[in-house]
């Protein structure tokens, strides 16, 4: 298994797009595509699930980097999930794990979309 990616869909705006293998220049703009896909459907709370993904390169950060200023201007926030430490890494080097916010489980990523998406009360 090389490259494979899996979308759900949460809520109304909120979707998880999970990615397993290598997430590189070659498999890079199917993630783009489906990124650009969950956005124009109306996504504003999206949340990228590298949990299964065993190397990204500087092609999937800019893919996460044009993702997360389209969802800005729609007041959306994009959050990643990530338990790799050299995945982890990269994002620290780079400076945007102050960007986006990320999370060591699917499940608290998602309960965290799932209390953004309630109205306050």
């Amino acid at each position: 298994m090389n490259f494979d990616i899996k979308t759900e869909q949460l809520g109304n705006d909120a979707y998880v797009i999970s990615l397993a293998g290598e997430v590189d220049l070659y498999t890079a703009p199917e993630f783009k595509q489906q990124l650009l896909e969950v956005i124009g459907q109306g996504g504003k709370q999206v949340v990228v699930d590298f949990s299964n993904t065993t190397f990204i390169d500087s092609t999937t950060l800019g893919v996460l980097v044009g993702g997360v200023k389209r969802l800005r201007t729609n007041e959306g926030q994009l959050s990643l999930v990530c338990s790799d430490r050299n995945i982890t890494k990269i994002f620290e080097i780079t400076g945007l794990d102050r960007v986006f916010t990320i999370y060591p489980t699917r499940d608290e990523a998602v309960s965290n979309v799932k209390s953004a998406d309630q109205p306050p009360a």
